[in-house]
């Protein structure tokens, strides 16, 4: 495409057609009262600027609305860039939320002694309740050394005795628990989270209270073989070890219907997702690590989906670790017929490249120490006996 330049006058619109030999002149125009040429391209676009917005008095700037700047386009075309938008990002994966409000806190319990010394005042409450309405024999009086005295009979004061010193037997000994090492109670009345215990020893706890065991030991559960693929679609069994423990007691408890259900469920989503990112095998260029025989990068990215998904849950996962990795039964055995093929073809190439590299050795010392004088036919010969020997020595060694 040429660019041609013409003069035009101020204020006066181009002619069309094209242009004269006049117009290519660069000089001013013939008769100098003329008015002044202005030189023009004929391709180039041009924006008028107002006068009125090149002198003023007012110092403040004014905004003017601009065109939207132009980065590049393909030459020799009017087509304008395309303007790319950014891309929206995936959403992450929505993580599980238990409720802010069930968080573990100590429940109020007193100490064992306190209960004994409770169920111990309603036993004798009750005895000394019997003996003032006349109902204990004549043996077990003379036993506790008491008085004879005359049976009352049960009377409203009898029964109200009665009832209050069973009562407080009732609550006195129904109340005594054992707290273990490695265990808590977890709380609940009437529906509601009343509080954990993770105390040792003998203690009284409200016994209208529903009280559910919780092991807060570091534990650990070895998998069965869980069937996944990996990046390729090859069907594996994986076996993983996991070490964890209950972290809150509240969530796993109530927050959840089953916490080891749960874990064991997270485990193998989190497995099939790791496991399907990365091939079981590439070829021996390839560098191990970009495979699942790399256990380690493999575990703390298995530990690492586990941890997340059963943190709110109240549960606390150390480790996360694949102890097996096999294939399939039903493509087993042709994985190993194809993995027997690669070493067989591994070993080969390597044989023959050390085998051409002891026959050129041999080829070359001969002809540099003059021991023998070849032309091309002798030596094609020579090389031929020698890489049929060289290979012939290697399988019966190899045998």
């Amino acid at each position: 495409m040429t660019t041609t330049t013409s003069h035009t006058p101020e204020h006066t619109p181009e002619p069309e057609g094209p242009p004269s030999s006049e117009s290519r002149s660069e000089g001013p125009a013939e008769g100098g009262g003329g008015p002044r040429a202005v030189r023009l391209i004929q391709n180039e676009v041009t924006t008028e600027i107002p006068v009125h917005l090149l002198f003023r008095d007012d110092p403040d700037p004014v905004s003017v609305p601009l065109a939207p700047a132009v980065v590049g386009r393909r030459r020799g075309t009017g087509e304008q860039p395309r303007i790319r938008r950014p891309a929206a990002g995936r959403p992450p994966r929505p993580v599980p939320e238990a409720d802010p409000d069930l968080v573990e806190r100590p429940a109020r319990v007193l100490p064992g002694l306190a209960g004994v010394l409770a169920g111990t005042c309603g036993v004798a409450g009750c005895a000394v309740t019997s003996w003032w309405a006349g109902f204990l024999s004549t043996a077990v009086l003379d036993a506790l050394h008491l008085p004879q005295v005359a049976g009352a009979g049960f009377g409203p004061a009898q029964w109200a005795a009665y009832a209050g010193a069973g009562t407080l037997g009732l609550f006195g000994f129904g109340g005594l628990a054992r707290g273990r090492t490695g265990g808590a109670w977890v709380l609940g009345l009437f529906g509601r989270y009343r509080g954990t215990v993770r105390r040792t020893g003998l203690m009284w706890v409200n016994p209208l209270v529903l009280r559910r065991r919780v092991d807060v030991r570091l534990r650990h559960w070895r998998s069965e073989p869980m069937s996944v693929v990996d990046a390729n679609g090859v069907a594996l069994r994986v076996v993983v070890l996991v070490v964890w423990r209950v972290k809150d007691t509240a969530r796993a408890t109530l927050g959840v219907d089953d916490h080891q259900t749960y874990l064991r469920e997270c485990v193998e989503a989190a497995l099939s997702r790791v496991l399907s990112q990365q091939p079981a095998e590439l070829p021996p260029a390839v560098v191990k690590d970009l495979t699942l025989r790399n256990t380690d990068a493999v575990g703390e990215a298995l530990t690492r989906m586990v941890a997340a998904d059963t943190a709110p849950v109240g549960l606390e996962v150390f480790s996360a670790q694949p102890t097996r990795i096999e294939y399939a039964p039903e493509i087993a055995a042709v994985m190993q017929r194809r993995r027997i093929a690669a070493l067989d073809a591994q070993h080969r190439d390597s044989v023959l490249g050390s085998v051409v590299d002891s026959v050129e050795d041999t080829v070359t010392r001969l002809t540099m120490r003059g021991l023998v004088e070849l032309d091309d036919y002798e030596r094609k010969a020579l090389v031929k006996d020698l890489t049929v020997a060289f290979c012939t020595g290697r399988g019966e060694v190899s045998s």
